[in-house]
């Protein structure tokens, strides 16, 4: 790949990165998008290695970030039902408030389903906590597994 893609490259990483850590875009599948285009373009045993290591982050990525967060709010005792709610309200949010309808319609789904749910307020703030924390948790994996992915294509720019 000649240095006009590779910095096409390094653009969709930094972008992804930023999507990672803000949450409006799909940042580790554009990472990872990014970095397997350029393995396989890039082709060898570089190459080839890179797409095994952005693949193999990705996935554990994916996997991990549901299961550590469904752990958290599953010992939270909040239940999945309240966290659909909490996604349907966050989508309904993010077109009708710009910017930030997304994180506050998610933050008053969760609340107004776990107080309507328990009938009390502290109840439905701990799991509106829980739930805040558990996407936390999802971040930081994504962003565990996109910077792996960057690394190894780093460590490939170098190698080639």
């Amino acid at each position: 790949m000649g240095s006009t893609g590779e910095v096409v490259v390094g653009l969709a990483v930094l972008v992804g990165l930023v999507g990672v850590v803000v949450q409006i875009l799909p940042g580790l599948l554009l990472v990872a998008a990014a970095v397997i285009t350029w393995g396989v373009v890039t082709g060898g045993p570089v190459g080839w290695t890179v797409v095994a290591v952005a693949a193999l982050a990705t996935g554990l990525a994916w996997v991990g970030q549901y299961v550590l967060a469904g752990r958290h709010l599953k010992r939270a005792g909040v239940p999945f039902t309240t966290t659909v709610v909490g996604g349907i309200l966050g989508v309904v949010g993010f077109f009708v408030i710009p910017v930030v309808g997304l994180i506050v319609g998610f933050v008053l789904g969760v609340f107004l389903t776990e107080w309507l749910r328990s009938r009390d307020p502290r109840v439905g703030w701990r799991s509106t906590v829980a739930a805040l924390q558990a996407t936390g948790l999802t971040i930081l994996v994504e962003l565990a597994g996109a910077l792996v992915t960057t690394a190894a294509w780093i460590l490939g720019l170098v190698l080639t």
